[in-house]
Parts: C-alpha cells; structure tokens; sequence
C-alpha cells in the first residue's frame, strides 16, 4: 500500500470509528423504536377494523333471525305466501309485514338493503329499496358459512340507487309452504367504508378480507393480491405477520371464522426510517469531505520528494545498467534509499548476463527434447511399415499387435501426469490389453462399461492402465476376469475387479509406496504408487483410491475422482 493510500487510510479510520460505531447504535436503536411504533399502529389499527367487523357481522345476524320464520315477521311471510280466496286479508296481511320490515330496518340504523329472495324462481319480494337490474347472491363472495346462514364480504350494494361497499348476510327462512326462501340484509350505507377506511396508524395501509381457508374475498391492493387467491402460499404459512410480494402484512383472525390482514408497502413501512438514514448520510458526507481534506494537506507536505524519489526509480527501471544519479532531496530517509538502489542497480546488471547464460542453456535442452521425440516417431513410422507388409501377407494376428502397439506408443507420446479424456484413456487401455491378451498364454476376459456421459470427462493420463496391469500381475489365470466400471455420480466413480489370486495387506503397502516401477512381467510398469502421487498433484485430498483383495478370491479396486472439468491442472 503506498504512503498516499496509508495516509488517506489513517485519517479514514480515525474520523470514521467513532462515527461508525455511535451509527451503529443510533441505528439500531432508532430502527427498533420506529419498527415498534409502526407495527403497534397498525396492530392497533388491525384490531379496531377486525372488532367492527364483527360488530356488524353479529347485527346482521340480529336482523336476519328476526325476520326467519321463527319470529313474527317469518309467520306473516308464511300467511302471504299461502293462497288465499280473501284478497281483503292478504293486502291487509301484506302491509302489516311491510310496516313491520319498516320498524326492524329503521330501528337498525346499521342496516341497508333488506328483502326476501326466492331461489327457485330468483324472485324477490319486500324489499325496502329497488334493487339492480338482477339479483344474483351466487356472484357475491362468501365470507363463511354458519348455521344456515351465509355472510358475504365486502362488496358492492345490490341496492339501485347506492353503488358503496356493504357487507351482507342470507338466511334460509323455514316456512311450511316454500324451501327456497331466505331473507337477505346488507350493512348500512358507507358503514364498510367507514371501517375499513379508519386508520389510527395514519399511515397508507391497505387491508385484505380473509375467508375460514385462507382465500382472499376482498382486497384494497387487486394488482399485488388477487380476490380468489390463497393468502397461506403467498405469507408462506406465517401465522401473524410477514412479507409477501413486497408487502409487510399483518393478520388478525376473527371468531367468527375469517381474518383482516393489514398490508403496508415497503416503501412505505421503510418511509420515515429512510428519512432519518438520509440525513445521518449526509453527516456522514460531510464527514468524509473533511477526512479527504486533511488527508490531501498531509499528502502536499511530502508529495515533492515522493516525486524526486519516483523519477530516480523510473530512470533505473528503465534503463537499470546505467549509473545512478547524484540527485539527493534533502531528506536523510530518501537519500539512503536512493543509495541503496544506486548498488541494486549494479547488481541488476550482473543478473541480466546470468539470464541470458541461462535462457541459451533452455534453448538447447529444447532442442535436445525434440532430438528424444525423433526416436518414438521413427518406430511409429517402422511399426506402420510393418503393419502395411502383414496385411499384404495375410499375418492378421500380426498385423493386430503392431496396430495396437502403434496405438499405444502414439498415446504414450503425450506426457505421463497430462489431461486426456476418459475415452481416450479407456481406448488406450484396450490397446493395452490386446497386446497382453496376445502375449499370455493364458485366456483372460476383460469386461468394459461406460456411461455415455463420463467419456468426455478430463482424467490425468495413464491412471487405468496401472490398476489393470496390477490385476494381470497379481494371480490371474485361465477363466480369469476383469471387471471395468466406469459411472458418474456426484464423482467420478472407476471400479475394477478381478477374480485373481488376491494380495495380503503387506503387498498392498508395498505396491502403494514403491517407487520402483515393477514391469518385469507386463507393461508399461508404471505403477500403483505413480497413480497415487499423480492423484495427490492433480486433484489434493478430493481423490479416493481404495483397494480390497481378498486372498483366493480377488482384488476390487475404487478410484474416485472429482470431476472439475476444465479446472484440472495440465
């Protein structure tokens, strides 16, 4: 970190701890009082909403049990409706009911619309106001359902002349004579307004009306929570209070089977937090203009010999075998150091010559590599000859070996330790065994199988070869078999297994930690102990090799791998 940067830190750190930290306190302080204050108004505000509603819930049931058949208005409804030869009685009966649904709907000064329907023919009668075009409760949204009667949500009068929101409430009214008849009531007029409207939070709160199952019947918000959908998958079955879709809410169930959920925007729960955070940032501007200020003062005091001292360095870098300059700043500090530069600067030059000895020396153990790699070419070319003369000759099985020799030799040319894919690896293998299948004088199965999606998977080189060769020299005999698993899983998962000989725990060790490669009998004699270390450098601890023999039964050998794709080291 430069002296500049240390500066600027320091003054920094300095000024801002201590703002930072009575900040902190401030915050959660003030954040905690103003989340209290907020929720308390609207808890309260909830609960004075939830109580009215109920309130006039409760009066609508009032209402629709006196005009039920059980009272006398439901009687006189049952003498209307029967036929009757004296018309005389039936008007005389029929004001009398009239004045009576008078008396009931103005003494119930909560109370609006009142008539009887009549389901079967969607007729209505009594009414005490005209009703719209056509009668239709079906359409309403039902809020519960309790013992025969049904309340509806809030929702548009069905009185003609008032379009405000209402609550309303069907009863079936028993009558001797009729089963289709009920009495219909709905609230008074704006007293739904007047409730739902009633804040004491004095804040933009929007409020929802739940029925018993969670749905939503009515809502302030339509374009963030839909009439019809269930409040319960949108809170994510929170009980009281919560966020949905940008929302904090807060529910209140009624006894009566329903809730209110009061639903503020964040925006607006996060409005007067927002204008406190905003004037202490500007003090925090403020504070940090003033940091920078004395920081710059503090950087002038030093920047001419932090200048001197940068056009010296320049000079030397670029041009480092010529001699340093003379020029001094003054300042006992800086002068040492341009000393001390003015005798790297000697020692620079002699590095330069060794770089150059050493870049000859590289350029010709590159060309000594290339010399190697001739010999391994002209056989290859040597083994193609003679593959071309057997199959002119009709000498098939030689024609096979020299094949899978030269397979073999071109996928050895690639260096031991770098990437190839697991299907190159798996052919190479296969080249292999051909070669010790027509070698032993003994017949041995060799069982291969992949899954299409581990073939392109990047794998060291030469790490099945050494397993599969242990199985070869390690007891297996006529009527022998090599199992070859090849899956994919969360790793990359290689199983192979024979029914050899077995081995002790001893020679496993020894197999494992030889670093002498055992090719005395088969192969390439790389070794179990080259897998080993190949896996320690490519993939750290993240790769398992288990091995398991059993003597008299076979050897099972796990290799498991992380797949990291292009991620492994070439």
């Amino acid at each position: 970190m430069t002296l500049k940067k240390r500066i600027f830190l320091l003054f920094f750190l300095s000024a801002f701890i201590p703002f930072i930290s009575i900040f902190a306190i401030s915050y959660y302080t003030i954040d905690s009082i103003f989340a209290n204050k907020i929720d308390d108004g609207i808890r309260s505000n909830l609960q004075q909403v939830t109580s009215s509603l109920e309130n006039s819930i409760t009066n609508l049931n009032h209402v629709t049990q006196q005009l039920s058949y059980s009272g006398t208005l439901g009687k006189k409804l049952d003498e209307v409706l029967k036929p009757s030869s004296n018309i005389f009685e039936l008007i005389e009966t029929r004001d009398e009911l009239k004045s009576e649904l008078n008396v009931v709907t103005f003494t119930n000064p909560n109370i609006g619309l009142t008539l009887y329907y009549f389901q079967d023919d969607g007729s209505t009668q009594f009414g005490n106001f005209p009703i719209k075009d056509r009668f239709a409760p079906e359409s309403l949204p039902v809020l519960s359902k309790a013992y025969g009667i049904t309340y509806y949500g809030p929702h548009v009068s069905m009185n003609r002349f008032d379009d405000q929101l209402v609550l309303s409430a069907m009863r079936k009214v028993k009558l001797p004579q009729r089963d289709d008849a009920y009495i219909y009531v709905e609230s008074g007029f704006h007293l739904a307004q007047d409730i739902l409207g009633y804040n004491q939070y004095k804040g933009d709160v929007s409020h929802l009306i739940l029925d018993g199952e969670g749905n939503i019947v009515y809502s302030e918000i339509p374009e963030a929570m839909k009439v019809g959908e269930n409040f319960s998958n949108l809170s994510k079955g929170a009980a009281s209070d919560g966020i949905a879709r940008d929302h904090h809410w807060f529910r209140q169930d009624s006894t009566q089977n329903w809730s209110v959920v009061s639903v503020i925007s964040q925006a607006k729960y996060q409005q007067e937090k927002n204008q406190w955070l905003l004037q202490i940032l500007l003090v925090a501007l403020f504070f940090l203009g003033f940091t920078v200020f004395l920081a710059w003062l503090l950087w002038k005091m030093v920047y001419k010999p932090l200048g001197l001292f940068h056009s010296e360095i320049n000079e030397m870098s670029q041009n480092p075998q010529t001699a340093g300059s003379q020029t001094r700043t003054q300042i006992p500090e800086f002068d040492f150091l341009l000393g001390e530069f003015s005798n790297m600067q000697h020692q620079i030059g002699d590095l330069f010559k060794e770089v150059q000895q050493k870049e000859k020396i590289r350029a010709d153990l590159e060309v000594e590599k290339l010399l190697y790699q001739i010999n391994p070419h002209f056989l290859m070319n040597t083994l193609d000859t003679v593959h071309w003369l057997a199959v002119m000759n009709g000498q098939g099985e030689i024609d096979r070996l020299v094949q899978s020799l030269n397979k073999l030799l071109y996928y050895n040319l690639g260096k031991l330790g770098q990437v190839s894919t697991m299907e190159e690896e798996i052919d190479a293998l296969r080249q292999y065994l051909i070669l010790q299948q027509i070698r032993y004088d003994f017949e041995f199965d060799v069982r291969i199988s992949a899954d299409e999606q581990v073939l392109q998977i990047p794998v060291p080189r030469f790490i099945l070869q050494p397993l599969v060769e242990n199985s070869l020299y390690h007891g297996l005999s006529d009527e022998g078999f090599i199992q070859i698993e090849v899956t994919r899983k969360e790793t990359l998962n290689i199983m192979i297994q024979d029914n050899g000989a077995g081995m002790t725990e001893e020679v496993i060790e020894r197999l494992l930690n030889n670093r002498v490669p055992e090719h005395k009998k088969v192969g390439m004699g790389i070794g179990l102990n080259y897998v080993q270390r190949m896996l320690k450098a490519q993939y750290g601890d993240q790769a398992q090799l288990v091995i398991e023999s059993e003597l008299g039964t076979g050897t099972s050998i796990l290799l498991i791998l992380p797949i990291k794709g292009e991620d492994i080291s070439a």
